[in-house]
């Protein structure tokens, strides 16, 4: 379970990355680009209806326009997890050593999901669609996580929200059916979220070997409660009222349909073998995997 390499050696080559290959999404992207009549927003088969009666009596257009609202809803999580994910770095980087890399590399990530929030507003604003914020109950606990989480279930949080968002967006990204500029935020994000996603597991690895197993017990329910916090959240019930279908109609199919169930679990893949490999998905944190619908019983 060890890391490899030493804690300021990854910052290093991190930071290094970040200087290299770093956007502006204010002004690489065409903002101002008009959108390609007939070009899906998802890739059709990871909307949430794909498949169900309720998408086949979707027309075309209905179905584009749904994919568009799924699109918003996913970058309004975005936003969300970001905003989260930005307040538990800056917590870790007030007790760090400035003067170190891995501190720096902390801000560094700051940065990067700073422009990355205004990057999903900025999506947001350019489909038309409202934003799609989350209930009040997520809202408080989203309040309590960015408050209190440290050490493993901070780490591992940070990874399923990141890691989740990447597999879509990596499919995106090569999609060349799909809108442009949903495959180039994108494309932004992946890149950058690469570096995310080291440092995160760089750190995790390093906060699971120095645990104990009281904390580590805690975790496993935080991490728990994460995954399905992430998963309700990707697609929020109001985005269906946009095609005429009811919100409580369209969660309960998405809820049953199998074609949704089987790419949450795509999307959730690499990230929980991940987890379960530092023995962070056992116990009963293990029952909101399975009630996310990451995991059978």
């Amino acid at each position: 379970m060890e890391s490899g390499f030493p804690r300021e050696a990854v910052a290093t080559r991190l930071l290094t990355a970040s200087v290299r290959t770093s956007y502006e999404p204010t002004v690489d992207i065409d903002w101002a680009a008009p959108v390609r009549p007939g070009a899906y927003w998802l890739p059709p088969e990871r909307s949430s209806l794909y498949g169900t009666p309720l998408w086949q009596r979707l027309g075309e257009e209905q179905r584009i326009e749904l994919t568009k609202h799924e699109a918003a809803s996913a970058a309004s999580a975005g936003i969300w997890f970001e905003t989260i994910l930005m307040q538990m770095l800056v917590r870790h980087y007030y007790d760090a050593d400035p003067t170190s890399r891995h501190a720096q590399y902390a801000l560094t990530e700051i940065a990067d999901e700073c422009r990355h929030s205004i990057m999903f507003g900025r999506l947001i604003e350019a489909t038309g669609c409202p934003v799609y914020r989350a209930d009040p109950l997520d809202h408080l606990l989203g309040r309590w996580l960015k408050a209190t989480a440290t050490g493993p279930q901070m780490y591992a949080a940070i990874l399923i929200a990141e890691e989740i968002l990447d597999a879509f967006q990596r499919e995106i990204m090569a999609d060349e059916s799909l809108q442009p500029l949903i495959r180039m935020v994108s494309r932004i994000h992946v890149v950058e979220e690469a570096r995310h996603v080291r440092f995160a597991r760089d750190e995790l690895t390093r906060q699971v070997e120095a645990a104990g197993p009281l904390a580590l017990n805690y975790a496993r329910l935080v991490v728990g409660r994460a995954a399905y916090l992430i998963t309700r959240r990707l697609v929020h019930p109001r985005a269906y009222a946009a095609v005429g279908i009811t919100p409580a109609a369209g969660r309960a199919a998405a809820r049953a349909n199998p074609h949704w169930r089987a790419t949450l679990r795509w999307s959730a893949q690499r990230v929980l073998d991940h987890l379960t490999g530092l023995g962070l998905v056992a116990g009963p944190g293990r029952l909101l995997w399975v009630r996310a619908g990451l995991l059978d019983r």
